[in-house]
């Protein structure tokens, strides 16, 4: 049996695809179709990848409540400075004028301003644009906590203080150290040190 090339000397006319039954419209349609399906599954492709980040970004959402949870803070006061519990309070008024809820915390002396008769020594120096004047941080502490901020004391503020729980303001309660720690460790809720 041979298997060579049969040499002929009939002149070739036409292209060699007509040669062997092929017509060129149809291999010029075979490649389109062959870019075609493969532009088809690069799409998809995408089109999978897109989805799989979209579905696993609303997981993680999801995980820490900021797919439309509420806007939080956590503000933590600690400071003796008049000045300093003045521009903590100043400042989370001005969050909470702006729709954040907030978890405020005290402790050390900070915790004083949520006890029942306590008073500053005097009253400091509203900035210019700030219509009240003077105020004092523990009235401002009652205006938060009378509008929704929610006010505790750190747990160890009464057992090395004076104070008793009844000696806190009505709505103040005593922090537990877990939710504090949960909250601080939430991506979606900033915190605030003073």
């Amino acid at each position: 049996m041979w298997h060579g090339t049969l040499r002929t000397n009939t002149p070739i006319y036409g292209s060699p695809l007509k040669q062997r039954g092929l017509d060129i419209d149809q291999t010029q349609r075979d490649d389109r179709m062959t870019n075609t399906l493969k532009t088809s599954n690069i799409i998809l492709a995408l089109a999978a990848a897109t989805a799989a980040i979209g579905f696993s970004s609303l997981s993680i959402a999801d995980s820490y409540g900021s797919n439309g949870a509420e806007d939080q803070a956590l503000v933590i006061l600690t400071s003796d400075s008049l000045q300093t519990q003045g521009m903590a309070m100043l400042l989370s008024n001005a969050m909470q004028q702006q729709g954040t809820h907030l978890h405020i915390l005290l402790c050390d002396a900070a915790g004083d301003l949520a006890v029942e008769g306590y008073a500053s020594a005097e009253a400091i120096h509203t900035p210019p644009s700030n219509p009240a004047g003077q105020v004092k941080p523990e009235g401002m502490l009652n205006m938060l906590l009378e509008n929704g901020a929610t006010v505790d004391v750190c747990a160890i503020y009464l057992p090395n203080s004076k104070n008793e729980e009844d000696d806190l303001l009505e709505g103040v309660g005593v922090a537990a150290p877990g939710p504090i720690a949960e909250m601080m460790r939430d991506p979606s809720i900033p915190v605030y040190s003073f």
